[in-house]
């Protein structure tokens, strides 16, 4: 059994699949700033505690509450790229969703617009996750004293 489809069909077929695709494209580069950011995260948390036993009193304290701001700041990130994923995810079933239309004739117009609605919704969603994770790096960033040479208070 031979479908007949037209070199026009595929065309436009492809072409409506191609604003999709540079969504997956943008969710992929998101990805890629998220993982980067997770492995800077995991790397310092590495360096902490191969110092943790080496350390006392206020410095252990100290090496302490960082390796919990970071195991924090893993668990956001990592549902940041949970979130990422499955919007990257949403918009591969889209486009195969307009696919199937165009090839079997089937109107899956409100599966499609759903889809769409849903890929953004996650994406919002991982952005936003993405930003709670980069204000609490801020907010629990202490830079201590020592560090900071300041003039001696009076």
């Amino acid at each position: 059994m031979r479908m007949d489809i037209s070199s026009d069909t595929i065309i436009t077929l492809l072409q409506t699949a191609l604003t999709p695709a540079f969504l997956l494209v943008a969710l992929g580069s998101l990805l890629n700033l998220f993982t980067g950011r997770l492995a800077r995260i995991v790397d310092r948390s590495r360096i902490l505690q191969h110092e943790y036993s080496k350390t006392t009193d206020h410095e252990h304290r100290l090496i302490v509450c960082e390796l919990r701001d970071l195991e924090k700041r893993i668990s956001i990130v990592n549902r940041s790229i949970g979130l990422g994923v499955l919007s990257a995810i949403t918009v591969c079933v889209l486009i195969s969703l307009l696919f199937a239309m165009g090839f079997g004739q089937f109107d899956l117009s409100i599966y499609v617009s759903a889809s769409f609605v849903i890929a953004m919704i996650l994406m919002a969603a991982s952005l936003i996750m993405f930003l709670r994770e980069v204000n609490y790096a801020i907010v629990n960033l202490h830079i201590r004293e020592e560090f900071l040479e300041l003039p001696e208070k009076e």
